[in-house]
C-alpha cells in the first residue's frame, strides 16, 4: 500500500508540475467545464508526445467531467463515440498493403490502423492519478447512455453502433488491466477499515445487510468468512466479494443462515462451506470476469486453512424463474409446463400461498419440475441456461446440485423466483471436467436428484428458446 501512495503522490507531483505546461490553474477547471471544450481537450491529449502534460491534461479533463451534469455528461460521450473512430482511409490502406504482402508486420500496421482512437483515449485518461476509478464511473455513464438510446425509437442507427463500439473499447482495455494477475484478495473481517465496511454494506445485492450488526454477524463469528478482490488502482474499492456460511450440511434455505439468533457452530464441526451471496461491486466493470477466480481462490484457501471441509456448495437466488415461468403459464404451448402444472399453478396468484401448507404442497408438485426445466430446457438466443446465476456458476465447473423450495421467503426471493433457491455444487474433482464439457458442448451438469424432477413428457425443446428476461 505504500508503494501506491508514492506512485500515486509520483503522479500527483508530474500532474501539477504539468499543468504549468498546458496553461490550466487548479482552480480553472469548474468555470471551463463544457462537453465541447471537453471534446477539444481530448484531441489534444492524444496528439501530445510530453508525458507531464498528458498526466497534467488527463487529470484536467477527468476534474471537469465530473463537474458536468449527468445531460452534459451523455452528450460528452456521444462526441467521443462519433469523432473518436479509427481512420477508415488508414484502415483501407493497410488492408491494400495487407493483400499486396501478406506479412506478420503489414498484420500488425493493420491492427494498429484498425484500433478506434477512443482506445489511446483512455489509455491516456489513465494516466491521471484516480484515472483508473473515474473511467469505471464514465463507463457507467455510457450504460445509461446506450440504454436511453436504446430505447428511443428515433435514435440514429451509427450514433448506436459508434456508443456500441465505444463501450467495447472500454471492456477490452479494462479486461487486460483487471486481469487476475492484479487481483488481490483480502479476508473481510471486524478489523477491516470501517470505510470498507461501508461499502461492503452499500454493495451487497444479494441478501441487503439492514445495519452494521447485521453485518458484524456476517463477518465475525468463527463459522463466517467474507473475501474480497481489490486492485492496486482501486485500493479502498471491492471489485467483488463472496460471503461464506461454515456448517455441517449443505443449507436448503437461507433464514437460518442469516438468522439473528442462531448459535454460532463449532470449528470442529465444519464439513460444508456455503457461498451464500456474491456481490459485483463496480456496476462500469460489468462483462470483466472476477467471479470465477474469486470463488476457486476462497476454495482453494479454505481447503488449506480448515481441512475437514469436503463440501463447497452455493446458496444461490434463482433471478429469472419468475418471469420465465409467468411467460409459460401464459403460452399457448408451453415449453417447461404440463397442462396439470399450469392448472396447480393458479396457486401462486394467491397471496397466501407460500403460508398455507395445503397450497404450498400443491405449488411444489408442480413448482419444482417446472424448475428443472428451467434449468435443463430454457436457454437464451446462444444456447446457454436463461438464468444469468446459472450461467455464471455451470460455466465455473460446478454442478446443479439441489433445487429448494421455498428456500427464500423474503418479499424478493418470492417476487423473483417463487421462492426457489439453488444449490451449485463445487466438486474439486470434476470442475474442470464439467467446465470443459459446459464450454464445447453446453453440457449442463446436474445432479441425478435434479433430473428426474423434469417432466418426461414435455414437447421437444426448441433449438432456440425464449431471449433473456
Amino acid at each position: 500500500m505504500a508503494a501506491i501512495s508514492f506512485f500515486g503522490d509520483l503522479l500527483q507531483t508530474i500532474s501539477d508540475r504539468g499543468r504549468d505546461l498546458i496553461g490550466i490553474a487548479r482552480g480553472d477547471i469548474a468555470a471551463r467545464a463544457d462537453p465541447s471544450e471537453l471534446v477539444r481537450l481530448c484531441e489534444d491529449l492524444i496528439s501530445r508526445r510530453g508525458e507531464a502534460s498528458g498526466v497534467a491534461l488527463a487529470r484536467a479533463i477527468l476534474d471537469r467531467y465530473a463537474t458536468l451534469s449527468k445531460a452534459e455528461r451523455l452528450d460528452f460521450l456521444r462526441h467521443i463515440a462519433i469523432d473518436f473512430d479509427a481512420d477508415h482511409a488508414a484502415v483501407n490502406a493497410a488492408i491494400a498493403a495487407y493483400r499486396t504482402d501478406p506479412t506478420r508486420a503489414r498484420l500488425g500496421l493493420l491492427h494498429e490502423a484498425a484500433e478506434p482512437r477512443s482506445q489511446e483515449l483512455i489509455r491516456r485518461l489513465n494516466l491521471a492519478r484516480d484515472g483508473t476509478l473515474a473511467l469505471v464511473r464514465m463507463r457507467e455513464d455510457l450504460f445509461d447512455l446506450r440504454k436511453s438510446l436504446q430505447e428511443d425509437p428515433a435514435s440514429i442507427p451509427d450514433l448506436v453502433d459508434a456508443v456500441a463500439s465505444l463501450d467495447r473499447d472500454f471492456e477490452h482495455l479494462f479486461a487486460s488491466w483487471f486481469n487476475r494477475g492484479f487481483l488481490v484478495l483480502r479476508h473481510i473481517d471486524w478489523t477491516t477499515p470501517a470505510h470498507i465496511l461501508e461499502k461492503i454494506i452499500r454493495y451487497e445485492a444479494v441478501h441487503e445487510i439492514a445495519d452494521w450488526a447485521d453485518l458484524r454477524r456476517r463477518i465475525e463469528p468463527k463459522d463466517r468468512r467474507c473475501f474480497a478482490f481489490f486492485h492496486p488502482a482501486l485500493a479502498d474499492e471491492p471489485l467483488i466479494f463472496v460471503e461464506v456460511a461454515l456448517t455441517d450440511a449443505i443449507a436448503p434455505a437461507i433464514a437460518p443462515i442469516l438468522s439473528q439468533e442462531r448459535t454460532p457452530l463449532s470449528p470442529r464441526a465444519f464439513n460444508t462451506a456455503i457461498f451464500y451471496s456474491i456481490s459485483n461491486c463496480q456496476k462500469g466493470l460489468a462483462g470483466v470476469t472476477f467471479g470465477n477466480f474469486l470463488i476457486k481462490q476462497v476454495v482453494e484457501d479454505l481447503a488449506r486453512e480448515i481441512p475437514s471441509l469436503k463440501t463447497f456448495v452455493t446458496l444461490s437466488p434463482v433471478p429469472g424463474f419468475s418471469a420465465w415461468l409467468e411467460r409459460e403459464r401464459r403460452a399457448d404451448v408451453p415449453q417447461g409446463l404440463t397442462r396439470e402444472d399450469v392448472e396447480a399453478l393458479r396457486l401462486l396468484d394467491e397471496p397466501d400461498w407460500s403460508t398455507d401448507k395445503t397450497k404450498a404442497d400443491a405449488v411444489r408438485k408442480a413448482l419444482i419440475p417446472a424448475a428443472a426445466a428451467y434449468f435443463l430446457r430454457a436457454k437464451n438466443p446462444r444456447g446457454r441456461p436463461l438464468d444469468p446465476v446459472a450461467r455464471f456458476h455451470l460455466g465455473n465447473g460446478a454442478r446443479l446440485e439441489r433445487i429448494n423450495f421455498l428456500g427464500d421467503v423474503s418479499r424478493k426471493g418470492l417476487r423473483q423466483s417463487h421462492g426457489l433457491m439453488v444449490n451449485y455444487l463445487y466438486d474439486l474433482s470434476a470442475i474442470e471436467k464439467n467446465h470443459e464439457t459446459y464450454a464445447n458442448l453446453g453440457t449442463i451438469s446436474a445432479s441425478p436428484g435434479v433430473s428426474r424432477e423434469l417432466r418426461a413428457n414435455l414437447p421437444p425443446p426448441r433449438a432456440v428458446a425464449l431471449a433473456e428476461a
